[in-house]
């Protein structure tokens, strides 16, 4: 997987990074970027831009100076933070209280990235959801379920980080095996109380429900999937009676 830009339209990119493994596997991961309609730009996490992809983004962006934010969504995603405020010394930095914790040297906005402080301050270009019943991030560093959601409605793209997995399945096997699928640690997340499996599918079900317009869902370590009118929404039904089946076991 190498390094590019993908552009979704109206306003919004993805960026295909590379992350290996033990210095081996690339697994990929991901950063996108909004533009406003402020026209200023808010990334969506972080990445160590480099080479062609870094001329591109500081081309779009004016050598940064219109980047007005980055949105950590995800609080295991930190290894890139400090190379992004080097780069963006101007913009300000959202993240979740591990992000404060891991990457000290970034500053920091006080409100955390999940805050509804954040969600209505970005209200205008981006709608913001964070999984009900499960942890958003857990003491196990090896629990990655939870993360931010944001979907941006003008291009109908959904940016999410190992909450939602997408699986390469050829069209012609599409009826048979899900395109979408949720974290292997999804079990570890759950939270103790009674009704937390419940609250997770039945927000399954209302993001595929309110962000129906979805074309593009872009996952941090699978790549991006595309999605036919109405299409997106069905399949979030799907993935929600299938976790009950399975939560339910």
């Amino acid at each position: 997987m190498t390094r590019r830009l993908v552009n979704l339209g109206s306003g919004f990119w993805n960026v295909r990074c590379t992350m290996k493994l033990a210095g081996i596997v690339n697994v990929g991961t991901q950063v996108s970027i909004v533009r406003l309609q402020s026209g200023r730009f808010v990334f969506l996490d972080s990445y160590t831009l480099n080479g062609e992809i870094r001329e591109l983004v500081m081309g779009l962006t004016q050598d940064g100076s219109l980047v007005e934010a980055v949105l950590n969504v995800h609080p295991f995603h930190t290894l890139h933070c400090a190379a992004m405020a080097r780069d963006f010394p101007a913009a300000k930095f959202y993240g979740s209280e591990r992000h404060h914790r891991v990457c000290p040297s970034v500053p920091w906005e006080t409100e955390r990235v999940e805050s509804a402080a954040v969600a209505e301050k970005y209200s205008r270009d981006l709608q913001l959801s964070l999984p009900q019943g499960i942890q958003y991030f857990s003491e196990n560093e090896k629990v990655h379920a939870g993360s931010l959601l944001a979907f941006h409605p003008a291009s109908g793209s959904l940016h999410v980080d190992d909450t939602l997995n997408v699986l390469p399945v050829p069209e012609a096997l599409r009826g048979y095996i899900p395109r979408l699928v949720l974290h292997p640690t999804l079990g570890a997340a759950m939270n103790a109380e009674d009704g937390a499996a419940e609250r997770f599918c039945r927000w399954l079900e209302e993001i595929g429900a309110r962000w129906s317009g979805t074309k593009s869902v872009c996952a941090a370590h699978n790549g991006v999937a595309r999605f036919a009118e109405g299409d997106f929404e069905q399949v979030m039904r799907g993935l929600a009676a299938r976790t009950r089946k399975k939560l339910a076991a």
